[in-house]
């Protein structure tokens, strides 16, 4: 098992403060603390935070009044690195970072045949955590086409900033099916559930812009942990 590597921190920060915001932890014009505060009590340099607290303005989440202070404003479609991650701790939010346990180049699953050009697919089986909660286990499959090779090393926490700022590939929708499911043989000794305990299950495909099969993947979360909440509508 190997830690991926952690997204730049003033991401993390951005990342975290949007899913507060979407969440629901920062109310809709609330005033943010100072910077210097802020930054002390996140332990990060004051510039690293502002340089986060410019991107969730980008983002239209923030309004920065000169003299005055960040003022929190809520919208419901947001292109960040987690903008696809359904998961939330069950108070809401929740930082997500990774822990690969493979990645291997493999003949393609029958549920996963049919996307893409490649007979071949890299398998990526990772536990995701929230605030550093376990909370899942993924199973994901990137088309073989996509990259020769593929490794632990060439991960971040995120698989979409991968894709898109190493491959040039973007997901611009996903298709999800919600249920519950066994977790898998492959569970690891130390994950809280079992194999064969029931778990929520995610089966997910996702698409390019141009409605192109990407990615089909498979996620076990426990429930007593997390919830899978996607937000829909003006807010």
């Amino acid at each position: 098992m190997a830690q991926t590597s952690a997204l730049p921190k003033f991401i993390q920060l951005s990342e975290m403060l949007i899913r507060e915001i979407a969440a629901g932890h920062l109310a809709d014009g609330a005033r943010l603390p100072p910077e210097r505060d802020m930054a002390d009590e996140l332990g990060v340099a004051v510039g690293t935070l502002r340089k986060a607290l410019a991107d969730v303005e980008a983002k239209g989440l923030l309004d920065r009044v000169q003299g005055s202070g960040n003022y929190v404003r809520h919208r419901p479609a947001v292109d960040s690195v987690y903008a696809f991650f359904r998961l939330e701790l069950l108070k809401g939010g929740g930082l997500p970072t990774a822990e690969v346990l493979s990645v291997d180049r493999l003949t393609k699953p029958d549920s996963f045949a049919r996307l893409g050009g490649d007979a071949e697919g890299h398998r990526i089986r990772r536990i995701r955590s929230l605030d550093g909660i376990v909370i899942a286990l993924e199973e994901i499959w990137l088309d073989g086409a996509q990259r020769k090779r593929v490794a632990v090393s060439d991960l971040s926490d995120s698989l979409y900033h991968f894709y898109r700022h190493d491959l040039g590939l973007v997901i611009a929708s996903v298709e999800d099916r919600i249920g519950v499911a066994p977790m898998p043989d492959w569970t690891p000794d130390m994950y809280h559930l079992k194999s064969g305990d029931t778990a929520g299950y995610i089966e997910r495909v996702s698409w390019t812009a141009a409605k192109e099969p990407a990615e089909f993947s498979r996620t076990w979360y426990d429930a007593r942990r997390a919830n899978y909440i996607s937000r829909m509508g003006k807010g």
